[in-house]
């Protein structure tokens, strides 16, 4: 199984559209979606069924028995978050949105009064779908589809874990002949999205031709190459800055990375969104240019790899040429 992964090292790029469309091009069988911190891939993909859910345990939380508790104070002189507090009655009393669950508190308090607990911070979708998925969404008989996904409750932490499981789910239960898996990652540099580039074949960016765009897929590519995945570059809204969109252009020449097309801006993605579908079932612009760039992606990660090298030589060696299809003007 192939993994691609799309990121954007920032928000409102159109990363989920980009997802969303391949996931439906490709009549995906496996995909996830890694933004644990807010979802929204199941808002624009075919009809799912109930999940199954599971209960996702971050960091304990401590929890203070007020029978044992001598008020000493020492917990809360040493937590270094200010998640303990002494009541009027010189008992210990415990913020939990606060409190980081390193069990220093537990370790210290002389009389055992402390102890880490367990913590629901969020929970863990799997979505399993029986038969190969065709282009309305419903299923035909032989195959199985799985889509994972997880929702953090509000405050909490440990997304890098979190973003772990969700794809630890997606590998244990696609089945085994599935030949590509979508994985719509996080916007940022932090813990979700390298949890999400570990272990894939293929990091497709989807720039915004801005500065902060710019910037921050600059920041994503510093980070994704720790990781040694393949890393491809495509451009969203490109017609509204083209100097930007040929900075981004001139940028992947000169970082040897493949750039494999410009998305023009197109009010139909709006409109699809707001529908609920992917944008690839709209004959638009922006699905043409999509659709070319889920071509190249899925020969760069599929072809074997003599063949796929070469297509990545011709794919660096191009300047700022655009390999998107013309638009009609």
């Amino acid at each position: 199984m192939k993994k691609i992964l799309i990121l954007s090292g920032k928000g409102g790029t159109g990363k989920t559209t980009v997802a969303a469309a391949f996931i439906s091009i490709e009549k995906a069988r496996a995909f996830a979606d890694c933004d644990v911190d807010a979802p929204n891939l199941h808002l624009v993909t075919a009809s799912l069924p109930e999940p199954e859910l599971f209960d996702y345990y971050g960091m304990g939380v401590a929890v203070v028995d007020p029978d044992l508790c001598i008020g000493c104070g020492l917990c809360a002189q040493s937590c270094r978050f200010y998640a303990i507090s002494m009541s009027a009655d010189s008992v210990a009393v415990v913020d939990a949105p606060a409190c980081e669950g390193c069990g220093l508190c537990e370790r210290l308090c002389p009389v055992g009064a402390i102890k880490m607990e367990d913590n629901v911070a969020g929970r863990r979708m799997l979505y399993t779908i029986t038969g190969e998925p065709n282009k309305d969404g419903a299923s035909s008989a032989g195959k199985r589809t799985v889509f994972s996904t997880a929702e953090l409750e509000m405050g909490s932490g440990t997304t890098g874990k979190l973003v772990s499981e969700v794809k630890k789910a997606l590998y244990d239960h696609a089945d085994k002949d599935v030949p590509i898996a979508i994985i719509d990652g996080s916007p940022g540099i932090g813990c979700p999205v390298i949890a999400s580039i570990t272990g894939t074949d293929l990091v497709l960016l989807v720039a915004e031709p801005s500065m902060s765009g710019i910037s921050d897929m600059k920041r994503i590519v510093e980070t994704a190459r720790f990781f040694d995945p393949q890393i491809a570059v495509c451009v969203n809204k490109a017609d509204t800055n083209e100097g930007k969109t040929e900075d981004i252009i001139r940028f992947c020449a000169q970082e040897n990375l493949p750039f494999l097309g410009r998305i023009p801006f197109d009010s139909h993605v709006t409109g699809a969104t707001n529908a609920g579908t992917s944008i690839d079932r709209i004959d638009c612009p922006a699905s043409t240019a999509i659709r070319a760039i889920n071509d190249r992606v899925r020969d760069m990660v599929i072809g074997e790899s003599p063949v796929n090298n070469a297509l990545n030589d011709r794919v660096r060696a191009m300047d700022i040429k655009d390999p998107s299809p013309a638009e009609d003007k």
